[in-house]
């Protein structure tokens, strides 16, 4: 009897302790990030580095400032953060529409895996560098071209993820499924879809961070907006502190994207983790 309440208290307690650790944690994050942002700003008093090479923090500061005010190119600085993250959704929604039922399906049909793999495989860790010159001639120098750049980078990852997570389904089941006159639509929809769940989320969240990288690479190809087109025409007039401060707004904005799916998937996956 008093082992059987001792269980029952700790689960009672389990939720407020995973709390508790969850505090600590953020509580750690943000101590580590104030102790690095102090030696940044101490290096920089003292002279350790020179202020072109890596300005201190504060310059950094003055410079969001002007920018926010002023904007950079006569265009405001919260304008160049719209144009990136359109161009990173209007490239992620149909990489996931299209990416993760893909995926699915090549993890349970050999067949189709078998057709589709070897230019996955191919693709998938090609510099989207090389693709440049192909996409102009192919789709030209507009926004087209940009959102192409960062949807094949989405969509592969999460098309190689999807076809990990599929292939792990428990085969006990889907024989269960056909057994019970199931077609392959349903087996995707009833078994498949909601055991990967928790992989696809995963491997969205890794798409984002890749779809976020080729930013850069996509607002080469003749951009004049952008976080990425701002971090190279400042590059090349030796703005160090705007670069920095590019470079800020893409992992800040990278990290928030992360988290709102992370969210995401406590909210539709509530039962990943507690087995």
């Amino acid at each position: 009897m008093v082992r059987i309440f001792g269980l029952r208290m700790a689960g009672i307690m389990d939720p407020e302790r995973k709390h508790l650790r969850g505090v600590r944690g953020a509580a750690i994050s943000l101590a580590s990030v104030a102790f690095f942002v102090f030696l940044w700003f101490l290096g920089g008093r003292l002279g350790l580095f020179s202020p072109l090479l890596l300005p201190p923090p504060g310059e950094i500061c003055l410079s969001a400032l002007e920018m926010f005010t002023d904007g950079y190119r006569q265009l405001p600085l919260w304008y160049h953060v719209a144009v990136s993250l359109g161009r990173v959704f209007g490239a992620f929604i149909p990489a996931v529409l299209i990416g993760v039922p893909v995926g699915l399906a090549m993890g349970v049909f050999p067949v189709l895996r078998a057709i589709l793999d070897p230019f996955v495989q191919f693709f998938r860790p090609l510099p989207k560098l090389a693709l440049i010159p192909l996409v102009i001639l192919w789709l030209g120098i507009g926004e087209v071209s940009k959102v192409f750049l960062i949807f094949i980078s989405a969509f592969l990852t999460i098309l190689v993820g999807c076809a990990a997570a599929a292939s792990g389904t428990d085969q006990g089941r889907l024989r269960l499924g056909r057994a019970l006159g199931a077609t392959d639509r349903q087996l995707l929809r009833s078994i498949v879809f909601p055991g990967a769940l928790p992989e696809i989320f995963t491997s969205v969240r890794l798409a984002v961070g890749v779809g976020w990288t080729t930013l850069i690479a996509a607002e080469m190809v003749a951009a004049d907006t952008g976080i990425g087109w701002m971090v190279l025409n400042a590059s090349s007039y030796m703005r160090t502190d705007i670069v920095m401060l590019g470079i800020i707004l893409l992992g800040l904005t990278g990290y928030i994207l992360d988290l709102i799916i992370v969210a995401l998937q406590r909210i539709i996956v509530p039962w990943d983790g507690k087995a």
